[in-house]
């Protein structure tokens, strides 16, 4: 029986990601870290919440595992099982026993998408224990100082049966992610995408515009990672109006109505 051998090169940001703050959030996530209190991050897809998190982790230089989590994904999932490799049993950690282990940061993404047990790993790190618990081999692991737990959510996507729990919500510090004010999105689409100051001026005002749909047709309105698709396929050659109905109406919504009217928004713009 083999010991898995941890190396955290791969899990190190070495380059500066581009993330412009839109609030105190930096500041909050690092005092977050040096008191060891574990952050959840909230807000609609694309408001950068992943790039927050790349970025807080070369700031921090700590490595950063991050999870996808999904409606299949266990605990053994996050903590490790046994494999048999060459005819050799080899116990395989999981990125959250990674993480602990490594002394790095551990961000599960949309946490309310993964199976029940899971909280069942998550909270003895999320409270003053900071342990893991390793049941198949019969260990406990105690978090360095320099380990932390966040995860995300979507408030606008969950239904009663996915919301996130209170014994889970308490037991960390939240920080809400929104949309930036258009100066600030502008900048970031034009950086992202290459397009110059007007398109991506007219890009932010779509988005604001799908934004104000919110509810009365639309789930969700555009969001920054939208937009800046649209700059990408602009910048590359598309025209504006194709390229934000392919980049941004088609993605919201498949109501041929909203479509249509999105387009009509699409094309006083363009």
């Amino acid at each position: 029986m083999t010991a898995q051998v941890i190396k955290t090169e791969e899990y190190i940001v070495e380059k500066e990601p581009y993330y412009v703050s839109v609030s105190n959030e930096v500041a909050l996530f690092d005092s977050a870290y040096q008191n060891q209190i574990p952050v959840l991050l909230k807000g609609p897809t694309g408001s950068g919440k992943t790039r927050f998190m790349e970025y807080m982790a070369w700031k921090l230089k700590r490595p950063l595992i991050t999870v996808s989590c999904h409606d299949d994904l266990t605990a053994s999932d996050l903590v490790g099982r046994y494999l048999v490799r060459g005819g050799e049993t080899e116990w395989v950690d999981g990125p959250l026993t990674r993480a602990v282990k490594a002394g790095g940061i551990c961000y599960l993404d949309e946490i309310v998408e993964a199976r029940k047990d899971t909280t069942v790993v998550i909270h003895p790190l999320a409270d003053d224990r900071r342990i893991i618990t390793i049941e198949k081999r019969g260990e406990v692991l105690k978090a360095s100082p320099q380990f932390i737990l966040a995860i995300s959510y979507n408030p606008g996507y969950q239904s009663v049966l996915k919301e996130l729990k209170q014994s889970t919500r308490q037991r960390f510090l939240a920080i809400e992610f929104t949309y930036p004010k258009p100066d600030i999105e502008k900048e970031i689409v034009v950086h992202e995408s290459g397009v110059n100051d007007e398109t991506a001026k007219k890009l932010v005002s779509l988005g604001e515009k799908t934004r104000h749909l919110k509810d009365r047709g639309l789930i969700e309105g555009a969001s920054t990672r939208l937009l800046i698709h649209a700059g990408k396929l602009i910048t590359f050659g598309i025209e504006p109006r194709k390229a934000c109905e392919v980049a941004v109406a088609e993605p919201l919504t498949d109501d041929h109505e909203m479509i249509s009217a999105l387009s009509e928004i699409i094309s006083s713009l363009f």
